[in-house]
């Protein structure tokens, strides 16, 4: 079936979208540090059933606009991103699936844009409402000795300095680190405060066995060309969306909605009182689900994530 390659107008900026099938419009939000490509096991399958299924690269990534301004990174913006995609691509709702930041992101399409977002996939990263404590001040007392990876995120130039010299053989660490077949070693989402990397706690080895040479050659690519920036931006906004998003404090996500989360997960792990807490913030839940696997979900265990959206967008 064929694969349809676009750059949308999306208001300032411009989105890059890969297409496949026709039908009911279910658009599909990465992660990081991934693409549009970590839907490549999704999109034939969605499309052989008879959807319309769109996964874009969001702002800041692949072929996709990348401001210069890290304010530009701020979740109601990569919110309008997506309505104005639907628009562009002449239609009026969608179903929105999203995976790591891209849960986070379809969540709060739907919670901001529920006209437009008529169901919400939510995988490895639970819905948790707006509001709490500063998201800076939280993250900062995660770490105790060592740092959590979200402040170290939060600096800009920091993580780059890391990163990009070498970002094929970092992603193939960071894959690994946070796979179920490959996970190992100390814990990769702190670093010691003494100028630690996280890349001294990637486990070694082989690659996961969902990822090919190849499709990591895709990944490497893609950020070779584009530099980590735009992505780790995102990162960079956590606070500024805590004051954008205060109207919403609380609020719960009413459309239909499915979670789809790993048991190896420490997203998923980590947020377990998010998920006991579903029946009350995510009240159109029709399933919620753990597979055996890690954080790279729909790319570990496709054929489950496939059947589960399959039953989800079925219900509809």
């Amino acid at each position: 079936m064929t694969v349809q390659h676009r750059i949308l107008e999306a208001g300032a900026v411009r989105i890059h979208t890969v297409e496949q099938g026709s039908g009911p419009l279910v658009l599909l939000v990465h992660g990081f540090p991934e693409s549009w490509y970590s839907w490549r096991r999704q999109m034939p399958v969605l499309a052989q059933a008879g959807y319309r299924a769109v996964a874009l690269d969001v702002r800041g990534y692949g072929r996709s606009s990348k401001p210069r301004d890290p304010a530009a990174y701020r979740m109601l913006d990569l919110v309008q991103d997506n309505v104005a995609v639907v628009r562009a691509l002449g239609e009026t709702s969608a179903a929105i699936v999203g995976h790591d930041w891209g849960a986070t992101i379809a969540a709060h399409s739907a919670l901001v844009a529920p006209e437009v977002f008529r169901a919400v996939g939510i995988l490895s990263v639970p819905y948790t409402p707006p509001g709490g404590p500063r998201p800076s001040e939280m993250f900062a007392q995660m770490g105790g000795e060592e740092e959590f990876y979200v402040s170290y995120f939060q600096e800009p130039g920091r993580a780059e300095s890391e990163i990009e010299p070498d970002v094929r053989g970092w992603l193939a660490g960071f894959y690994r680190a946070l796979s179920g077949d490959t996970m190992a070693g100390p814990d990769p989402h702190f670093v010691t405060r003494d100028g630690g990397t996280l890349r001294e706690r990637f486990p070694a080895g082989a690659l996961p066995s969902w990822l090919t040479e190849e499709e990591l050659g895709f990944y490497a690519a893609e950020f070779e060309r584009t530099g980590l920036t735009g992505a780790l931006n995102r990162y960079r906004n956590m606070d500024r969306d805590w004051e954008d998003l205060a109207p919403y404090a609380g609020a719960p996500i009413k459309q239909p909605s499915l979670f789809i989360g790993g048991r190896r997960d420490a997203s998923t792990m980590w947020l377990s009182d998010a998920v006991d807490a579903y029946p009350h913030t995510l009240p159109g839940l029709t399933g919620s689900h753990l597979l055996d696997c890690g954080h790279w979900i729909q790319q570990e265990r496709p054929d489950d994530v496939n059947r589960l959206l399959l039953e989800f967008l079925g219900s509809l």
